[in-house]
Order: structure tokens, then C-alpha cells, then sequence
């Protein structure tokens, strides 16, 4: 006799007609969720072994709305913008799982109100952004992209043209480099800062004696960090006490240095750095995001001595993202299994409901 549970037999149509309708509830079954980007293919493997997996990569929003309604689970991208009519379509989602440390292109508000969770990633872009960051300074101040244009067009006569403007081409060594927000990719951008000769200044909403005794880097007040450095680079995350911390007022401690944002692009009035920078006031504009993506025209664009421009990717690399989809993928496998992930946004959901309510794993 075979050992172990057995199922007990039906005893008529009604007992078998309420089992399966139990089933279409949700229980025994695998949870539904959608990856709206391409995900590399170990995480996507380790998700699809709980999950019944959708990729839906960069759907357009319409799309979305009309098919939202099947998900528990979402996996997310910075370019899938998550709005409150979204979320209020969706009418089984347990998880929005943010492959990304940011999270502002997802209503939080909106997903607590209806007992949506929302995670991000931690730690694991810090090292890649950073190195991004110290590439876009080293180009700016360099002109290393404006110059690369020439030889790909056979002009390397040209050059002509860039040592006549060597008055305006600088090194980082020797420069002070102050950073806003030292948090882990502050801290990283800060090491690497210190490593190329510069004194690092910065200003954060806590003192970080750690980076004090390991750089020398000295803490002063946000004026005092942007009239004293050389060049600024922005490492701040998108709140309301952050929106364009960056602006006209600001602009004009900042005459004769150099920007540089690998933050969020609403960090920066837009338009009063393109005013900066027409004026001959800010000497340089480098820049991953932008206050609107994605970007099809700038006046950025057609500055292009004083610029460096990137499309949102400081954070692109293979190693970056295997971590990172492997973090998304945990954080969301673990709110369906009924635990708390350490990268919870929105802790206030556990009071909207309760987490052992989204239980599915």
C-alpha cells in the first residue's frame, strides 16, 4: 500500500465543482506575474520555477491597462512607469517588485492605498554607477566625447579646433569634488574621487564619519559645497525635499564649475542649467537622467562642448544587472511567500494589509 497523503474523493459534482473554483482563487496555483522588461535569463529561470512568467517588455501603457487586471506580481523597470490608474486596474496585484534602487516611476501612494507592496534593490549597483559617474566627469572636463566625433568622421585635422579650446580642457586631479547625498553609490563615487587626486567635500543628511576618516572627505553645509567645489556631482535619490535642489538660485553659487547627475533628472531645474550654460555661467553639464524621459529633443543636444549626455544606463552592466534581477526576483518571491523583504518602500501597507493576506507560495 502506497504511503503518504491521499486525496479525499469528492463525494458529488458540488464537492468537485467547489474545489475547482478554489483553484481559480489562487490556491494550488502558481501566482501570475509579469517581467515589463528584458530580465537576464538566470533570474527569469529562478522566477519561472514559482511562477507562471509573462515578459512583457516595455508594454505601452494602454497595453498595460487592458491586461494588468491577470497579475499578483509585477517586475519593474526605471522605464515602466507604474501610474494610480494602473495600479487601480489591477485588481489581484500583491507585488511591485522595482528592479532598481529608485522607485519614483511607481506610484507608492497609490499602491499602499490599495495594499500593493512595493521593494527595490540595495547595493547592488553602487560600485557600477560610481564608475559611470567618475567616466561622465573624466569626459566632461576632458571633452573626450566631443572629440571622438571628429576622428569617427575621418577629420583628424580637426583636432585643430580642440587645441585651440585646450584653455578649457581640465584635468580632475588636483580639483575639489563636491558630492550631494553620500549614501552607497556617494560613498563609492567619493573612493574612487580620492583615488584620482581630488579633495573630497560633500554634504548629506547625515555626517558620515566613515567617509571622513577613509577619504578625508569633510562634511559642509549644501551652499557651502557648491561654492567650494569644483566640480558638483549629484548622488541624491528623487523626494519632495530633492526636487530641483539644483536651481536658479543655486546655479549662481556654481559660476566656473562643472555638474555632474547621476541621480534622478528631477534633481535639476532643466531649463535654468541650460540658461547656466548658454550664459557661460556653469562651465559644464554631464547627465544620465533627465527631467522627462525619455528625452527626444534638448537644448542640451546642440551643446555639445559643454555637455555629456547619456541615455539612464549608469547602472548598465552585466554584472549589475545579473545582481540586480536575481534581488527583484527574491523580493518579490518573498512578499508571495508572506514575508517581509528588508527592501520594503512602503511599510505603511503592512498596516492596509497584512502580509500573511498575500500569501501565495
Amino acid at each position: 500500500m502506497l504511503s503518504g497523503h491521499v486525496p479525499k474523493e469528492p463525494k458529488n459534482q458540488k464537492d468537485l465543482l467547489a474545489r475547482f473554483d478554489k483553484r481559480l482563487n489562487g490556491d494550488g496555483m502558481k501566482p501570475k506575474v509579469a517581467v515589463l522588461f528584458k530580465m537576464k535569463s538566470k533570474p527569469l529561470e529562478k522566477l519561472r520555477k514559482y511562477a507562471d512568467v509573462d515578459v512583457l517588455p516595455y508594454p505601452r501603457r494602454e497595453e498595460l491597462i487592458k491586461v494588468i487586471h491577470q497579475y499578483d506580481g509585477l517586475i519593474v523597470s526605471p522605464l515602466n512607469k507604474i501610474d494610480a490608474e494602473i495600479i487601480e486596474k489591477a485588481e489581484k496585484l500583491k507585488v511591485i517588485s522595482c528592479h532598481s534602487a529608485g522607485y519614483d516611476h511607481v506610484d507608492v501612494d497609490a499602491a499602499t492605498k490599495k495594499g500593493i507592496y512595493v521593494t527595490k534593490v540595495s547595493g547592488v549597483l553602487s560600485e557600477a554607477v560610481a564608475e559611470f559617474a567618475i567616466g561622465l566627469m573624466i569626459a566632461l572636463l576632458r571633452k573626450i566625447a566631443y572629440s571622438d566625433k571628429f576622428i569617427r568622421r575621418g577629420k583628424w585635422e580637426s583636432h585643430t579646433i580642440v587645441w585651440s579650446g585646450f584653455k578649457d580642457i581640465e584635468t580632475v586631479y588636483g580639483k575639489k569634488v563636491g558630492i550631494l547625498g553620500m549614501g552607497a553609490i556617494g560613498k563609492a563615487i567619493a573612493r574612487r574621487a580620492k583615488a584620482l587626486g581630488t579633495e573630497v567635500l560633500y554634504w548629506s543628511r547625515s555626517r558620515k564619519e566613515d567617509m571622513e576618516k577613509e577619504v578625508n572627505a569633510k562634511y559642509l553645509p549644501l551652499e557651502d559645497v557648491l561654492r567650494k567645489s569644483d566640480i558638483i556631482v549629484l548622488a541624491l535619490p528623487a523626494t519632495d525635499e530633492t526636487y530641483h535642489i539644483i536651481n536658479e538660485e543655486r546655479l549662481k553659487l556654481m559660476e566656473g564649475k562643472y555638474l555632474v547627475n547621476i541621480g534622478r533628472g528631477v534633481l535639476v531645474d532643466e531649463k535654468a542649467v541650460i540658461k547656466a550654460l548658454k550664459e557661460g555661467k556653469l562651465k559644464g553639464y554631464a547627465t544620465d537622467v533627465f527631467e522627462k524621459e525619455p528625452v527626444q529633443r534638448s537644448e542640451l543636444f546642440e551643446m555639445e562642448w559643454e555637455t555629456v549626455l547619456t541615455p539612464h544606463y549608469a547602472g548598465l552592466s552585466k554584472e549589475a544587472m545579473l545582481d540586480m534581477g536575481i534581488q527583484a526576483v527574491k523580493n518579490l518571491l518573498k512578499v508571495l511567500r508572506g514575508e517581509v523583504p528588508k527592501d520594503l518602500v512602503n511599510r505603511e501597507v503592512l498596516n492596509i494589509r497584512p502580509i500573511e493576506s498575500v500569501k501565495m507560495l
